[in-house]
């Protein structure tokens, strides 16, 4: 009987611990409740996370008393002792400093921010809550030493320390640990096809090179963005934006961003997520028609005009008595409609099997968009689809995955060979010229009056925008994939990668902490050999690389040694070994000043583009210089068929024989012989200071950039008949009989770039947050050594940023506002060389949260007050954006 009375007490004790549910809820030094904060029970993996309200339910089988912990990004994690079950915890958390964050990037392993390595920057869910910006994408321009390239109002292109472009090969952009590139655009497309703001838990970047720990390409930087589980933050949450953008050319015009996050744990083992965001509005119009060639000129001054936002007055000839004369072009207004849209939805099922930390992740993600991007030439990105698919096995100590990128250029034609095959379907080229030619010498008046008679005759029946010939033109040019008689850009390209990382550290922690980890990647090229020369199949080539790091901390953990090393082999060149070794050490009596300083390499492999192009524009060629693709390519010259060998190994400078044609002297003529192209590398040396005072926090760092084997092109000529350096070839110049190629090649010149940033954040008059930030960039290059070569270092030498707000200045109420100043600095690229005049920008938000409702509204604008600024030459100005938006139940 005692033994029954026994095994009933302790199963009713059982029962009853089972049963235990603990209410509270969880709340900041304002009272306001803080969302997503993850609740523990102390010394077990039991725990639960916070609703929108800041309330939590934790089941516990434990008896009492026992300790819970709450914590959450931002704040310093708190503990209280729960005595009774009936009682309501309250925990308060007290705000932390950025430098107390964990980041994942700098290490490939969890450490405070404080103690990285090397320099990063965070921005986490608070900070995309107060952005004035209008997504928490275009925020990330608020972080310092970060440049934030405006493509349009859908793409925009992040750079850090120099060398940007809109087709940013040097810098990588990851979303759950896949890179975000277009396969063969050779770049990511912003966010464009990227993430819903619901889903971001964080955002880490790595500026400088990276290469040691994740391969090629990670040489300017490296951006991390990381999705919210759906075992730790489930439910449904949704926003709405609406508003109107504003610019002078574009007038008023409405946009709307909508989106929805829905996740839900199943059981302890399965939950899922789905995301869809749909967003459009009117994008910036490019007008600029500044003269190229001869800046200030207009069209009716100059019969050579090339328009900058202009197309088809890039075709022109020398004509007898008239000189150079261009084609009448079109404007950019009207060969495109400027609508811009973004459609993103992705999804993912989590599967724990074994109820731990073991987890196996299926996610998908689709995209579809619209907008305008520049590049050599702008292109009009239109029903842009792209599509990965990951499947990742994982736990604390190890991950494995496969993913696949897959993209449809869709109904995507390049601008400017749209406007010049417009031209050309009414009127042939040869016979516009010969009008024009025949007209100007018989016209009377001045020049002028007799340029403008040639042009208005050559022009007759020129097919006018809106008119039913242009519109079907123009249908016809941007459905046809050949630029010798149309514009389409057409491609379904893929990337297939497989990493994977083990973290031995649980192991040898007793010595140190070790990764070990590798991945490969494959690409398969596939134009249907519109500018690929993948004529008779798709082109696939291959990426391995291996690494190793190892982590050891002395001097009663004030010392931090990390040493890696990375091995990489592409299938077209040899391999390549990425050092990295830093060091950093933790002063002060209170562990609150940190320096660091680190030596690591980057590097960077030839675009998709750079080997297997294939491009005949007519007045040249395009052509990769893979050393397969010399072969592929071919093309035929008043009856003569050459291949792209020729361009690398029978050619002469183009500039050598413009002097030579003016002059008739052969000495002019400089053989080119371009070498194939080979990795671009990089050496950085990076010191950095940190410190903690409280209520100020100060990061300081600098940095020297030393580049070999930097990638550029060079425009040559081949002559058709003799090898160069002999009388036959220089005959075959002299009488006009050869081929024009742009190659791919590395210059040999030294190229070198160093700068500092400096970052402060502080509590000001109270609990006002102030931030500011400068940076220092500045590139080492003597033009003498090579005066046609372009580094496009693309960046002011100084520029600013500083933000002030308050989360929370009266109850449920708060504002945020931000300030960017950039000095005037010059743009190079493909498509134009110019000066980038200074500009600050103002942007603002005030915020209402509603918590009965689970809701937070939002009023802001950016560049309030309306000064129109650009970026980039050849973009259009930016004009103002201001938002009403309201996002309900998000944490």
């Amino acid at each position: 009987m005692k033994k029954f009375t026994f095994i009933v007490t302790l199963f009713i004790c059982v029962i009853s611990n089972a049963q235990t549910a603990i209410s509270g809820r969880v709340i900041d030094e304002f009272n306001q409740p803080i969302p997503g904060a993850n609740i523990s029970l102390k010394g077990d993996a039991i725990g639960t996370v916070t609703d929108f309200d800041g309330l939590f339910t934790l089941k516990v089988t434990q008896e009492l008393p026992f300790t819970i912990t709450a914590s959450s990004i931002g704040y310093e994690a708190s503990s209280v002792e729960v005595t009774s079950e009936s009682e309501e915890v309250v925990i308060v958390l007290s705000e932390g400093n950025v430098l107390d964050l964990i980041v994942i990037s700098a290490s490939r392993a969890p450490e405070r921010l404080f103690e990285s390595p090397v320099s990063i920057e965070r921005f986490g869910v608070k900070e995309i809550k107060n952005t004035p910006s209008v997504d928490f994408y275009d925020g990330l321009e608020n972080l310092k030493g970060v440049d934030v390239n405006t493509n349009s109002l859908t793409f925009k292109s992040i750079n850090t320390r120099g060398f940007a472009s809109f087709t940013n090969t040097r810098f990588v952009q990851l979303i759950d640990g896949m890179d975000n590139t277009s396969p063969s655009l050779n770049f990511a497309l912003g966010n464009l096809i990227g993430m819903n703001e619901l889903d971001v838990e964080n955002v880490e970047l790595l500026p400088g090179a990276s290469s040691a720990l994740y391969g090629a390409n990670a040489f300017n930087g490296i951006l991390f963005m990381t999705s919210k589980s759906p075992f730790e933050k489930q439910g449904i949450s949704a926003y709405a934006k609406g508003g109107i953008t504003s610019q002078e050319a574009a007038g008023n015009n409405e946009f709307y961003d909508v989106g929805v996050r829905v996740a839900h744990a199943f059981t302890d083992n399965f939950a899922a997520k789905a995301n869809f965001s749909y967003l459009n509005g009117t994008d910036w119009f490019a007008i600029s028609q500044d003269n190229i060639e001869n800046p200030g000129l207009s069209r009716e001054l100059d019969p050579a005009y090339n328009g900058l936002n202009v197309y088809g007055d890039e075709v022109r000839a020398l004509l007898p008595g008239a000189g150079v004369v261009t084609r009448t072009g079109y404007n950019e207004s009207d060969l495109t409609d400027y609508n811009a849209e973004s459609i993103k939805f992705d999804g993912a099922v989590h599967y724990k099997p074994f109820n731990d930390d073991f987890e196996i992740i299926y996610a998908g993600k689709l995209g579809k968009g619209q907008t305008i991007f520049q590049d050599s030439n702008r292109f009009s990105l239109k029903d842009f689809f792209f599509q990965q698919h990951k499947l990742e096995v994982r736990n604390n100590n190890f991950f494995v995955r496969g993913y696949i990128s897959a993209e449809d250029a869709g109904d995507t034609y390049d601008l400017r060979f749209t406007g010049i095959n417009i031209n050309r379907t009414w009127k042939s080229d040869e016979d516009w010229f010969n009008q024009y030619a025949v007209t100007f010498a018989n016209a009377a008046g001045t020049d002028q009056e007799r340029h403008q008679a040639a042009r208005d005759f050559a022009d007759t029946g020129r097919l006018e925008p809106g008119s039913v010939g242009f519109e079907s033109a123009f249908n016809e040019v941007t459905s046809t994939p050949d630029f010798q008689t149309g514009s389409r850009f057409k491609s379904k390209t893929e990337l297939r990668h497989v990493d994977a990382n083990y973290n031995l550290g649980h192991i040898t922690n007793n010595f140190a902490d070790i990764q070990v980890g590798g991945s490969f990647r494959e690409y398969s090229l596939n134009s249907a050999g519109t500018f690929y020369t993948d004529f008779d199949g798709a082109i696939n080539y291959s990426e391995i690389g291996v690494y190793s790091q190892i982590q050891k901390k002395l001097l009663d953990d004030r010392l931090k040694l990390t040493g890696s090393v990375r091995y990489d082999k592409s299938q077209l060149f040899d391999g390549n070994f990425s050092p990295r070794f830093s060091v950093g050490y933790t002063l002060g009596k209170n562990r609150n000043r940190n320096l660091r300083a680190s030596i690591q390499t980057g590097f960077r492999n030839p675009t998709t583009q750079d080997l297997y192009l294939g491009l005949d524009i007519g007045e040249g060629a395009i052509v990769g210089s893979a050393p397969d693709n010399l072969d592929r390519f071919t093309r035929t010259i008043n009856g003569i068929a050459i291949t792209g060998r020729a361009a690398y190994e029978n050619s002469y400078t183009a500039e050598s024989v413009e002097a030579f044609i003016r002059s008739g002297g052969t000495a002019n003529l400089e053989i080119a012989n371009p070498d194939i192209v080979q990795p671009e590398r990089v050496t950085a040396i990076e010191i950095g200071y940190r410190a903690d005072f409280g209520k100020f926090l100060l990061d300081l760092s600098g940095y020297y950039n030393m580049y070999e084997d930097f990638i550029s092109t060079i425009d040559v000529v081949s002559p058709l008949a003799g090898n160069v350096g002999t009388p036959e070839a220089e005959g075959a110049i002299g009488t006009g009989n050869f081929a024009g190629f742009q190659t791919i090649t590395n210059s040999d010149v030294d190229i070198n770039s160093y700068g500092a940033i400096l970052g402060v954040s502080a509590k000001v008059f109270g609990d006002f947050d102030l931030g500011a930030s400068y940076t220092y960039a500045k590139q080492d290059f003597d033009q003498n050594e090579d005066p046609g070569f372009r580094t496009n270092f693309n960046t002011p030498e100084h520029k600013a940023k500083l933000n002030f707000g308050h989360d929370n200045l009266f109850r449920n109420f708060g504002f945020n506002t931000a300030v960017k100043w950039s000095e005037e600095y010059v743009w190079e690229s493909a498509f134009a060389v110019g000066d980038v005049p200074s500009f600050t920008v103002f942007d603002a938000q005030v915020n209402y949260r509603i918590p009965s409702l689970k809701t937070t509204l939002k009023l802001g604008g950016t560049n309030i007050g309306g000064n129109e600024y650009f970026t980039a030459v050849g973009t259009a100005p930016i004009g103002s954006l201001y938002y009403l938006g309201l996002t309900i139940n998000n944490f």
